[in-house]
């Protein structure tokens, strides 16, 4: 498509507020910063795990526990069925991650051999084997059966006895509890536990001895080979899941997020990969370079995408004035704005011709900005009292005009709290307002949403509501949600 002649059609309210749109990625960016930077220290914070037992919420009168906290012996000879020797971990199960697991050596099977491991609650009375009890959940050695809240069993897996090496664990992507056994799993359950789970370990006739391993040396069973068959396994169920190619994505997320399916955003995560939806990326952006580049890696042109109509997206919209909005991109990431100003006069006026939209604060910020990363500060503190003064009146611009101002308070400006300024991603998000704002001149441009984001940006977005939408409805289990560690999952597969 022909680039514009800066007769098409003028900004309207609507359009006005694309640069308000981009006003707002401005303000607040260093909070906004801060934020995401204590979030991903809280995401990547090892969560609070099991260490040890706990020598206070225990049947103390029944057991023995070594000095590390690590062993447990039965010293007594049992009467009845309330004198289990029953142990909990210091600390809940862990729940931000794929799967939970700790295991057992059982250095002693005892007289009779009735050992459990499980998991209980917080209220678990502590005088009972693992599963007999409601909100419990036990393996047992004696009979392998595997007892849920009740004292009824049901057949389950092997007997385990002196020697052996059995596992508990969560699988919090499939909601199942899962024993093992010398390295190879025995079974699994359906969690229907709620609430905090404690790794807890029972013994029950004289001379009955475990040692407990939270993970302080390697385990028996390979837990890292199994997350990666747990993965393997979801991906494969999501092979045998056909997409329409012409599906609506509107409709399609909105089914995703209601029926809050892992299989099917999985599905849609591994479409991100679609080098069309790529091209769209570079096209709306007007990196006509790497778009060049792009295709020619492809060895052929990648057909443009065709997305259900009612989505109002299409490659002619994001096609529109290529050049001029390549050109304009990189004259703002060099920080020559000044060129940038002339070039907007010259091909679209109407973009500029009020000096106080939205689009030209930003501009007149960058300069401004420009000016202090050369260390030109008189010529930074003349450009201010002429052109950001008269923004200072208008709220929605006070604060960013602020912020301006307060880089001249520092020696070294990029150090401190309004540093974000003096970042690229600042020129990015003047050089995106103005590449929305070109967009939004095209005349043939259904709606002017569609100027803000890419349709790859959209799709990430809907992807990142679907994810967070499913772990809430699975009451925050599971690994907590990192876009990224999707991406490269995906780039892997």
């Amino acid at each position: 498509m022909s680039e514009s002649n800066g007769n098409s059609k003028r900004p309207n309210v609507e359009d006005q507020d694309l640069g308000l749109y981009f006003l707002e990625a401005c303000r607040g960016r260093e909070m906004r910063e801060r934020e995401k930077e204590k979030e991903k220290e809280t995401e990547e914070e090892e969560e609070e795990a099991p260490r040890e037992l706990n020598t206070i919420n225990s049947s103390g009168g029944f057991v023995v526990v070594s000095t590390d906290k690590l062993s447990v012996k039965y010293t007594n000879v049992n009467l009845h069925g309330h004198d289990v020797g029953v142990i909990q971990a210091n600390k809940p199960s862990p729940t931000k991650r794929l799967i939970y697991y700790f295991e057992i050596h059982v250095k002693d099977a005892g007289v009779k051999g009735q050992i459990s491991i499980g998991f209980t609650s917080e209220t678990f009375k502590m005088r009972r084997q693992p599963g007999w009890e409601a909100n419990s959940c036990g393996y047992h050695g004696d009979d392998g059966l595997l007892y849920r809240g009740h004292g009824k069993g049901e057949a389950f897996g092997p007997t385990y006895t002196s020697g052996d090496v059995v596992g508990a664990g969560i699988n919090y992507a499939a909601q199942e509890f899962f024993f093992t056994k010398n390295g190879q799993v025995v079974g699994s359950v359906y969690k229907d536990l709620k609430g905090p789970l404690f790794p807890t370990i029972a013994v029950h006739s004289q001379n009955e001895e475990v040692h407990v391993n939270f993970g302080q040396k390697p385990f028996t069973f390979d837990l890292k080979e199994f997350e990666a068959q747990e993965r393997m396994k979801q991906q494969l169920k999501i092979e045998e899941i056909s997409v329409p190619p012409n599906v609506s994505y509107g409709k399609y997320w909105s089914s995703l997020v209601a029926q809050c399916s892992f299989l099917w955003f999985r599905k849609v995560e591994i479409n991100l990969l679609n080098p069309r939806i790529v091209r769209s990326y570079l096209l709306h952006y007007g990196y006509e370079d790497t778009l060049n580049s792009f295709d020619v890696a492809s060895k052929s042109t990648v057909p443009p995408i065709y997305i259900a109509q009612e989505s109002g997206v299409d490659e002619q919209e994001i096609t529109y004035a290529l050049n001029h909005r390549k050109t304009l991109r990189q004259l703002i990431r060099n920080g020559d704005i000044d060129v940038a100003f002339g070039k907007l006069r010259e091909w679209y006026p109407q973009i500029v011709e009020d000096n106080t939209s939205a689009t030209c604060f930003l501009l007149h910020c960058q300069k401004f900005i420009e000016l202090v990363r050369v260390g030109a500060l008189e010529e930074a503190v003349r450009y201010g009292r002429i052109e950001l003064s008269s923004f200072y009146d208008f709220p929605v611009f006070k604060d960013l005009v602020q912020d301006c101002v307060a880089l001249l308070a520092y020696e070294r400006p990029l150090e401190s709290s309004v540093g974000y300024l003096l970042k690229d991603s600042q020129r990015e998000v003047v050089a995106d307002t103005v590449n929305a704002m070109i967009l939004s001149t095209n005349p043939n441009m259904k709606e002017s949403k569609h100027c803000l984001q890419s349709y790859l940006e959209r799709l990430l977005r809907q992807l990142t509501a679907c994810c967070l939408e499913r772990r809430a409805l699975n009451g925050e289990q599971g690994e907590a949600f990192q876009l990224q560690r999707l991406l490269s999952s995906s780039r892997r597969g």
